[in-house]
């Protein structure tokens, strides 16, 4: 006789993600902080551009880190995005069944990536299907 498999997550469980992903959510929120306000600080009104020497190569590398750190940014809000919708998920019993499989995310992938919807299996049905 096979032991019963586990259909869903239980309350102590939720509440263990839910902390991990109130963890995750502060430091991406203060890690956006920090990128906005370097962000903020590059567009300063300085006199630097008004100094008589051209430095195209610094100009050259500042364009492309203003890029990176936009880049970063949009990440990161995207992500934070995505942990507020797992908190919301994890307050109901369906938290971490993958939308593709309907089957119960191993409680392993989820501590690594709790906002996911998707087990590896189903992770890997999508990119079949997208290919």
């Amino acid at each position: 006789m096979k032991g019963k498999v586990k259909q869903r997550y239980s309350m102590e469980e939720r509440k263990e993600f839910r902390k991990l992903i109130l963890e995750k959510l502060k430091k991406a929120k203060k890690d956006l902080s920090i990128f906005k306000e370097s962000f903020s600080n590059d567009q300063n009104n300085g006199t630097d551009d008004t100094y008589p020497t051209f430095k195209a190569f610094d100009e050259g590398s500042e364009t492309l880190s203003k890029e990176q750190n936009a880049q970063i940014v949009e990440h990161l809000q995207k992500f934070i995005k995505s942990l507020n919708l797992a908190l919301i998920r994890v307050e109901n019993e369906d938290y971490g069944i993958c939308r593709i499989t309907k089957k119960l995310i191993p409680k392993e992938r989820l501590m690594a990536v709790p906002h996911t919807t998707l087990s590896i299996e189903g992770k890997r049905l999508v990119e079949k299907i997208n290919k």
